[in-house]
This record gives C-alpha cells, sequence and structure tokens, in this order.
C-alpha cells in the first residue's frame, strides 16, 4: 500500500489530528505483527455496529534507531461500505520506548456493523528528533 493510501502524504503528516509539515520516513525493521483477530460478543458493542472484534498487536524494534511511538491512525473500511479513521496520541494510553530489541504487546478491540478490513500505521519519533512511521499489516475482521 502507498503512503498516500494512508494519508501520508508528502510533506505533510496528520498526527494524533495535527498537521505537521514536515516529512515522515518508513523506518526499517520497527515491525507490527497481527497475532490474535477474534470475534468477541461477550464485549460491549453499540446498537450500529453491534459486531466487537478483539485484536492483539506486538510492534518491535529490530532497527538500530531508538525510537518513541507519538501516535497512530488506523483506518477500517467496512463492507457495507463505511470507513472508520482513529487517529490519536500513543497506543492504549501510553507512548512506549523501543531499544533496539524491544517490544510491546497490547491487546484492544474495535465494533464494526460488517465485515472489514483494517490498516495503517504508527508514528514515532527518533532520539535525533526525525519523524519514522511504521505500517500496521493489513488484517480482517471477518463475519463468518
Amino acid at each position: 500500500m502507498k503512503a498516500a493510501a494512508l494519508g501520508l502524504s508528502v510533506g505533510l503528516v496528520s498526527w494524533a489530528g495535527v498537521l505537521y509539515g514536515v516529512s515522515v520516513r518508513e523506518l526499517l525493521g520497527w515491525k507490527v505483527r497481527v497475532e490474535k483477530v477474534q470475534f468477541m460478543p461477550s464485549l460491549q458493542a453499540p446498537a450500529d455496529k453491534p459486531f466487537p472484534f478483539l485484536y492483539e498487536i506486538c510492534i518491535f524494534n529490530e532497527s538500530a534507531e531508538t525510537v518513541t511511538l507519538r501516535g497512530r491512525k488506523w483506518i477500517v473500511r467496512e463492507e457495507n461500505g463505511d470507513t472508520v479513521v482513529v487517529e490519536g496520541e500513543g497506543v492504549v494510553g501510553e507512548m512506549p520506548v523501543f531499544e533496539t530489541g524491544d517490544e510491546f504487546r497490547y491487546q484492544s478491540y474495535h465494533c464494526v456493523a460488517s465485515s472489514a478490513v483494517v490498516m495503517g500505521a504508527y508514528f514515532g519519533e527518533t532520539e535525533k528528533g526525525e519523524r519514522v512511521f511504521v505500517r500496521i499489516p493489513e488484517f480482517a475482521l471477518e463475519l463468518i
């Protein structure tokens, strides 16, 4: 997927709802793995999006650079045509720092009205103040 498809236009990135006129590069070696996606009908869901999915993410750093996760942008495209963009600071209330070899795991959930595809990116900052990103591998929230 091209960076522009994620809203990462050249020289301009939407980061936690604020536009910065700076360049952002993909940090090779900073990686994301989607480890679990599960339909969880026992979780609370609104009437208009009655299908909750639990997901588990592992973010890890195999690069030589230390990076602090500063924000995220998720794009959820539902089969019914709805698209939701989720942006914010950090992840699950934290801004983890990744030295070489570090990883951060978390669980969260998202509610949908129909099957969906999820994609996006995490945004970070190196010790030198350079803005970087890592793509979230596309995954499905699939109603069977």
